[in-house]
């Protein structure tokens, strides 16, 4: 004869699994629709007394990188520059980051993506309208950095002055550049310009970055102690610049000055432990940099940037 001697537990359990055994088995509704890739279109932080925001004004994929990267090194060699970090070499991922700088006393934003409906609704996003932009600092006048300045309504940001490099202004006003005589030069009036080491508010410091365009400037944020390097184009990809900093780049109009500069400031950061904004870099585009070999490794910035906020 068997006893069964039946537990709290147990009954617990028997008294569960009846009504899901009696449950009936019911269809799968209909599949939901497939909503597309997504990437925040801002990311806030605070670094001392300032508040930081980088803004996705645009992204795009770009064919045969190798095109534009390595282009002193054979297939070979850039295939397996590239393998370890698990990215195509047929294809790129670009990202157009312009970065919003509120000091408590003013709204700066620095460089303006490919076109105003970019940057307008990266603004919005991020809870800004474009008339609340006291100055706009242009680093350089390559296109998806002047792009947004001037649109078919006329100037985008209504209220700003304007700051940037007087040596890049001036090369590119020699040049006779079709956007910039279009986007930069009926401005000129409104614009003051810069030095190394030129203020642009109080913990915000020009930082010459030659290379990449003839007066390329990086800017120095510091507050209460906490450094940010806005780092523009001195490096435009987090494996391929950093990883290879005296490999060419196409889009270097002084490439041997270009790399100089890539391992000044990458040497910089690495030993500092600033961290940077790279307007090319994947979105957020905020990172460190740690020496490794004869190059450099990209470490995306995490939760650093929200400790900083607390």
């Amino acid at each position: 004869m068997t006893h069964t001697t039946l537990t709290r537990r147990g009954l617990l359990l028997a008294g569960a699994a009846a009504p899901l055994a009696a449950m009936p088995i019911r269809a799968a509704q209909a599949a939901a629709p497939m909503a597309g890739m997504s990437i925040p279109p801002y990311f806030r932080f605070k670094l001392g007394g300032f508040e930081v925001t980088t803004l996705l004004a645009g992204t795009r994929t770009v064919p045969d990188p190798h095109t534009i990267f390595g282009l002193d090194v054979d297939d070979q060699t850039f295939a397996e520059a590239s393998a370890p970090f698990h990215i195509p070499t047929d294809m790129a991922q670009f990202y157009f980051t312009p970065t919003l700088v509120n000091t408590g006393a003013e709204l700066i934003l620095f460089d303006t993506g490919l076109n105003p409906a970019g940057i307008t609704a990266a603004l919005a996003a991020a809870g800004y309208s474009p008339d609340q932009v006291d100055t706009v600092v242009i680093t350089h006048m390559h296109g998806d950095h002047v792009g947004g300045l001037i649109g078919e309504a006329g100037a985008t940001f209504a209220n700003a002055r304007y700051l940037t490099g007087q040596v890049e202004f001036d090369a590119w006003a020699a040049m006779g550049n079709e956007t910039f005589d279009a986007k930069m030069r009926p401005l000129a009036e409104k614009t003051a310009f810069l030095g190394d080491g030129g203020s642009v508010a109080s913990g915000i410091t020009a930082m010459a970055a030659f290379g990449h365009t003839p007066g390329h400037m990086a800017y120095m944020l510091e507050s209460d102690g906490k450094q940010l390097v806005l780092g523009a184009d001195f490096a435009n990809h987090y494996v391929w610049s950093l990883g290879y900093p005296d490999w060419e780049v196409k889009f270097d109009m002084d490439k041997p000055a270009a790399a100089a500069t890539r391992r000044k400031m990458l040497g910089m950061m690495a030993a500092d432990g600033v961290p940077f904004i790279g307007y090319h870099m994947p979105f957020p585009a905020v990172g460190f940099v740690q020496a490794e070999g004869d190059g450099f490794r990209y470490l995306p910035g995490q939760y650093q940037m929200m400790m900083a906020s607390g």
